[in-house]
């Protein structure tokens, strides 16, 4: 991974939101780090990168940010705790390890809540759920939690979850390769390092 880059260029390679969402830790394998959701902004910033909000979203939400710093630094408090039962959660499916009933309400409570933010409408003739106008600093997590839950509850019927084998990697993603045993983020980065590491201990041999 290249640990210069912020959230605004990381790489999307989860295959899903939530996904990206837990990759927003730069390594996730022998160290730990960096984070690159540094501010409620960052944080901000990420989710419009993924629609999970919009422009309108994006700007009052900052709006809002930016009158209440400690409520903003609070919240991504929340968001970082959602995070990281999410990682474990979805790493439940990687490695079989037990899952935790309070990583599974924190999602639940913020899913409850993400849900009671939608509205009907109709667009083009169908009617469907519509996001409502982000009004709280809560509406992220909230919406990502949502999303997260649909993922979770949908095993049965999606490829599997599965955690980069890469060094001081870690990152989840949705293996979608056609054999399914992907087992890089990016073959171009993580996949790639592997190979000439393996090349170097052959020569070394």
């Amino acid at each position: 991974m290249d640990t210069h880059k912020t959230i605004y260029d990381i790489s999307l390679l989860g295959g899903h939101p939530a996904l990206d969402f837990v990759n927003t830790v730069d390594s996730r394998g022998g160290r730990w780090g960096p984070d690159f959701l540094k501010s409620y902004d960052d944080l901000v910033a990420w989710a419009r990168r993924l629609d999970v909000i919009d422009e309108k979203d994006r700007d009052a939400l900052l709006a809002k940010a930016n009158r209440s710093g400690s409520d903003a630094e609070k919240e991504l408090g929340h968001a970082k705790d959602l995070r990281e039962a999410l990682c474990r959660l979805f790493l439940s499916e990687f490695d079989d390890s037990q899952v935790s009933p309070n990583d599974l309400k924190l999602v639940a409570d913020m899913a409850r809540r993400g849900l009671s933010q939608r509205t009907l409408g109709q667009v083009g003739g169908i009617i469907e759920w519509r996001r409502s106008d982000a009004k709280d600093l809560d509406a992220i997590s909230n919406r990502i939690a949502v999303l997260a839950a649909e993922l979770l509850t949908s095993r049965d019927e999606r490829r599997p979850v599965r955690a980069c084998q890469g060094r001081n990697c870690g990152w989840l993603f949705l293996d979608q390769s056609r054999g399914g045993h992907r087992r890089w983020c990016s073959d171009k980065t993580c996949g790639s390092n592997a190979r000439v590491r393996r090349f170097r201990a052959v020569g070394a041999a």
